[in-house]
């Protein structure tokens, strides 16, 4: 049984230390994507890392961690504007209607926008069911508990 989402909602990221944070649920969006900052592939002892900071100083949310991730993937990834890019690609866990899921987000420059993270309909595919005149569905579930 599919799971009513509504159009935004908070989720929590144990692997990335987020908690809390506003999600906007795009199912016109195919990949799921998280903003972040300073991007870079770099290589330690020969090998290939992945290194990058979440959100940025402006974001209430931001706390100064740099990641560095090993197990990571290249993408193209098509924006709304229709134009083609490469991006990075990481997976991570979400928690959200106080469960935990696999997620893969592209990383992207989201300064602009007004929700940090987009769940596209790769992840929401066969699990949600989207209300679009609901908002925190899942926040309001774990605020009751």
């Amino acid at each position: 049984m599919k799971i009513t989402i509504g159009r935004s909602d908070k989720a929590d990221f144990p692997e990335l230390a987020l908690s809390g944070i506003d999600v906007k649920i795009d199912s016109g969006a195919y990949t799921s994507s998280i903003h972040c900052t300073k991007i870079e592939e770099i290589n330690t002892k020969g090998e290939p890392f992945l290194q990058f900071t979440l959100l940025d100083p402006e974001h209430p949310f931001y706390n100064h961690k740099e990641f560095i991730s090993k197990n990571y993937s290249s993408k193209k990834v098509k924006s709304s504007n229709c134009v083609a890019e490469m991006r990075f690609m990481i997976q991570t866990e979400i928690i959200i209607f106080n469960k935990k899921f696999p997620i893969h987000f592209t990383l992207s420059e989201r300064r602009d926008m007004k929700f940090p993270i987009l769940l596209g309909r790769k992840f929401l595919n066969k699990k949600f069911m989207i209300d679009t005149l609901k908002i925190n569905l899942s926040h309001k579930l774990k605020t009751n508990k």
